[in-house]
């Protein structure tokens, strides 16, 4: 049987009509992520990620940089958001995400958003991916009621930083098909020091957590072979293991199991604000990586992807994501 997203159900009952009303008042004021800046968004009031009312579309495209079984071969239908709720130093997208006066240009109206939604189905997109949207949530939301009325039928993605709240996460239940959310930091100094966020280790474990709550450890994957609900968690290492990888991959091992789906990244490459850090200044050495994938085997995991580290040679975004498979 074909694979139809629970959000269809959800819409046929009047479901995703609600769960679009309470994220909307969640705006005024603002508490869709953590950093609850409580500003009446509504009113297009400007919150701490640059963002008012209006989702801002940096772009939307056939994507072929994803996980293999995302991007397959028409390409995932990402759309991606300005702005971000980080401020990561070394954000390979800063020109979308910390370019806010010049993002402010590309501000879209909800009804052009639901419009992108249906010209990626109808360029033969595999999925929508929403990349970057945890500030937007509400918004994604409310574009998503009209597509599905006028037609949308395919899996989304939510393709997250994971600094989102948890009570959004519950709402998106049922919603969203498949996380990918990064698992940036395993040390909350290292998240405050390069991202400009407190607390990233405990909000970003208790948002997975819920994202697993939903969608569990076991990947569906349809009869074309692409994936159709699930969860895959990134990690992306960094040089001088600023991204503690170690405590990252035991946490998930320990609370999520070793059969949850990873995503092991070798992409880094010192960009915007890192070219002038010490720690930050240099790709990762290969002598770094391996010693990640040595504990991936250590701690069990059994499904997911590896870069290859020559991957980390090429800047391009056609060659950032050639993983391989690391099922034993």
């Amino acid at each position: 049987m074909a694979f139809i997203p629970s959000y269809i159900p959800l819409y046929e009952r009047g479901e995703l009509q609600r769960r679009a009303e309470v994220l909307q008042s969640m705006l005024a004021p603002c508490k869709i992520c953590p950093l609850n800046c409580r500003v009446d968004r509504l009113q297009n009031k400007i919150a701490r990620c640059y963002t008012g009312f209006l989702p801002i579309v940096s772009a939307y495209t056939l994507h072929h940089g994803e996980e293999p079984l995302l991007s397959g071969w028409k390409g995932a239908g990402n759309i991606f958001f300005g702005n971000c709720n980080l401020r990561c130093v070394y954000c390979q997208n800063f020109l979308i995400s910390q370019n806010w006066k010049v993002e402010r240009a590309n501000e879209v109206s909800i009804e052009r958003l639901a419009e992108i939604m249906l010209e990626l189905q109808s360029r033969g997109a595999h999925n929508i991916g929403f990349v970057s949207p945890t500030h937007v949530v509400p918004q994604i939301v409310q574009a998503l009621v009209i597509a599905t009325e006028r037609g949308l039928s395919l899996p989304l993605i939510y393709n997250t930083n994971a600094y989102d709240s948890v009570e959004v996460l519950q709402l998106l239940d049922g919603i969203i098909d498949i996380y990918l959310p990064d698992l940036k930091y395993g040390d909350e100094e290292m998240g405050y020091r390069y991202s400009k966020v407190k607390n990233y280790p405990s909000v970003a474990r208790a948002a997975i957590k819920e994202m697993h709550r939903q969608v569990g450890s076991n990947l569906v994957v349809g009869e074309d072979g692409l994936i159709k609900r699930g969860l895959i968690i990134r990690h992306l290492v960094l040089p001088n293991d600023i991204a503690g990888s170690e405590s990252s991959l035991r946490w998930v091992r320990k609370e999520l199991g070793p059969e949850v789906t990873l995503s092991i990244m070798s992409q880094y490459y010192p960009t915007h604000k890192a070219l002038d850090i010490p720690l930050l200044n240099r790709k990762i050495r290969a002598s770094e990586y391996e010693r990640v994938l040595r504990l991936i085997e250590e701690l069990g995991f059994s499904d997911g992807w590896v870069q290859s580290y020559a991957s980390a040679d090429y800047y391009r975004p056609e060659f950032n994501n050639r993983q391989e498979p690391f099922k034993p």
